[in-house]
């Protein structure tokens, strides 16, 4: 199942369906019409959703009902969010309207870790493939960047921001779908 995370900031909104959206800058996310994910927002899963559309444009294009949509007042206030998320924004910025309805809020919210990677932690994974797997080099300075920094955020911020998670996420499910090919990691869930 794919993940939508939020700060935990917008939980409540999420949950009450005032914000229905959101925006994300940088490279097109792995997401489309249809596509089930679980919603986390402050380090916790709180809801099962469904992709309804993903729309690209640039910051310049972004409208008041995306903003809307996304649980903000205006553009200018959603504009002035993302750059708080983001470290450059202008109005070439590539941006991605996702849009999504919810389908299950769950009654207690569940730690979002119990959902990745079918129950395993990433500092497990991290350490498993770096010591049972030859790794591509990328995927393994990135595993061992992580594991230096101690967490995705910090790693990724090394990296030049936090919209750079994407890149330790994507070498961790390789390492973790390969260990799992050799039988040294399974599904805990």
């Amino acid at each position: 199942m794919k993940h939508l995370e939020f700060d935990g900031k917008y939980a409540d909104l999420i949950l009450k369906g005032k914000k229905r959206a959101t925006v994300r800058l940088g490279r097109r996310p792995n997401l489309q019409s249809g596509d089930e994910v679980l919603i986390h927002s402050g380090g916790y899963a709180i809801a099962k959703a469904v992709i309804e559309r993903v729309e690209s444009k640039t910051v310049g294009e972004l409208t008041d009902e995306d903003a809307f949509l996304d649980g903000f007042s205006s553009r200018e206030e959603l504009i002035k969010a993302l750059k708080e998320h983001y470290r450059y924004v202008n109005d070439d910025s590539k941006a991605h309207v996702i849009v999504f309805r919810i389908v299950e809020r769950f009654d207690k919210p569940v730690t979002s870790s119990d959902y990745a990677y079918e129950g395993n932690l990433p500092i497990e994974i991290a350490e498993m493939a770096l010591k049972h797997l030859d790794l591509p080099e990328g995927d393994r300075k990135l595993i061992e960047l992580f594991l230096q920094a101690g967490s995705l955020r910090k790693a990724a911020y090394r990296l030049g921001g936090l919209n750079k998670r994407y890149l330790i996420r994507d070498a961790l499910r390789r390492a973790y779908e390969e260990l799992k090919k050799r039988g040294l990691m399974g599904p805990k869930l």
